[in-house]
């Protein structure tokens, strides 16, 4: 290997959320570690941005996720000690589901494995808690009172300047050209240059698929796009009065945010999205429908916050087929670990995926539960 070129322990390629986490946690550790990011830092063109995003630990998606959610807790609330700034707001959040419908059910069936505290509603109980939302009188409704949100731009910007201050070395605006394992370690070339490590640890988000085209993963990236409508009367969507909310209806799945700021109330919709051919060029401007399919929702069931819309912003999804993350070893090169296709839901574990990605950097494997994201229950299929 060329004694030119700068030599580090850790690569990280990708400094959204989770390359921002894992390049804090190897320079927490000691090691010599470069991030590389193809655009600024703290951007708003992949998936670690708009505002806000959603915590919670009574896991609809799976009750598996749980003791990983409880660590992540931990971890912000690490972050907020090293950094001073506050991260994380509790104000909970409220789901609500048709008859037969698959998010109160797993929320309660995640609580009640977990222990976790949370508190089913009527309908009655429902209007008179939160009297904005207009439920159909047949849905179910659960309640998880310690889930938040999370700012999301500053977790991120928190996590870069932590990893600074422990000795990271950061460069902005640098694209990956290509990257290849050796015997000794590993070599990353990009626009400005060529570096070497003995290990390279791939949190490239949208990008994901194209890093690690050899291994022909199953990623599909989604536009998913962020609506703010103006509220008539903010004061009845402040934090200590309306929850975070997630609803399952016929329409679709829709979550929204309590008012931060005067930008308005924020929601999307979490199903659906339109296929990303390039993720340099996602359809970045609003299209009809992102407004008319989100104001119908609010109509019907929050009219108090159906007002005209103030801002918009686009984010990417990367989905694996079973929505479930990958967090593994490169299975043709031990010194090369990836994280990828968190599917919509990862944000909230960027902080404990951090400690994952260095924990299986470092010795291939980690002590927390995370056999469901095994990266060979896709290349059985490919």
């Amino acid at each position: 290997m060329a004694v030119n070129i700068p030599m580090y322990d850790v690569i990280v390629l990708g400094l959204g959320g989770m390359g921002a986490s894992t390049v804090f946690e190897c320079a927490r550790r000691g090691q010599r570690v470069l991030g590389i990011e193809q655009f600024p830092l703290v951007h708003d063109r992949g998936s670690s941005h708009g505002q806000t995003r959603v915590i919670r630990q009574a896991y609809y998606e799976h009750p598996d996720y749980v003791p990983l959610l409880r660590r992540a807790y931990d971890r912000w609330y690490d972050l907020e000690q090293v950094s001073g700034a506050r991260l994380f707001v509790e104000c909970g959040v409220l789901s609500l589901s048709p008859p037969g419908g698959e998010v109160v059910a797993g929320v309660t069936q995640a609580a009640r494995e977990h222990g976790l505290p949370i508190e089913t509603l009527s309908n009655a109980n429902l209007h008179n808690r939160f009297p904005e939302f207009r439920v159909p009188s047949d849905y179910d409704g659960a309640f998880e009172p310690h889930a938040g949100y999370l700012y999301v731009e500053e977790c991120v910007r928190a996590y870069l300047d932590a990893a600074r201050e422990a000795g990271a070395v950061l460069q902005a605006e640098e694209r990956v050209l290509r990257w290849q394992a050796t015997r000794s370690g590993v070599e990353v070339e990009t626009t400005h240059g060529r570096y070497a490590a003995d290990r390279l640890i791939i949190t490239a988000g949208a990008w994901a698929g194209q890093v690690m085209a050899e291994l022909g993963l199953p990623l599909e990236v989604l536009r998913k796009p962020l609506l703010w409508f103006e509220v008539a009367e903010p004061e009845r969507l402040r934090r200590d009065r309306f929850p975070i909310y997630m609803v399952e209806s016929p329409g679709g799945f829709y979550y929204g945010f309590p008012m931060t700021d005067s930008r308005g109330h924020k929601l999307a919709r979490h199903d659906g999205g339109l296929p990303v051919a390039d993720p340099l060029h996602p359809q970045r401007e609003p299209l009809p429908e992102d407004e008319s399919d989100c104001r119908k929702f609010l109509e019907r069931y929050i009219p108090a916050a159906a007002g005209r819309l103030l801002h918009h912003a686009v984010c990417m999804y990367t989905v694996t087929p079973d929505r479930h993350f990958i967090l593994d070893v490169h299975p043709e090169h031990p010194r090369v670990v990836l994280g990828a296709g968190f599917s919509g839901h990862g944000f909230k574990f960027a902080s404990v995926i951090g400690e994952i990605l260095a924990d299986l950097s470092e010795s291939g494997r980690s002590q927390l539960p995370i056999d469901r994201f095994r990266i060979d229950r896709f290349l059985k299929s490919v």
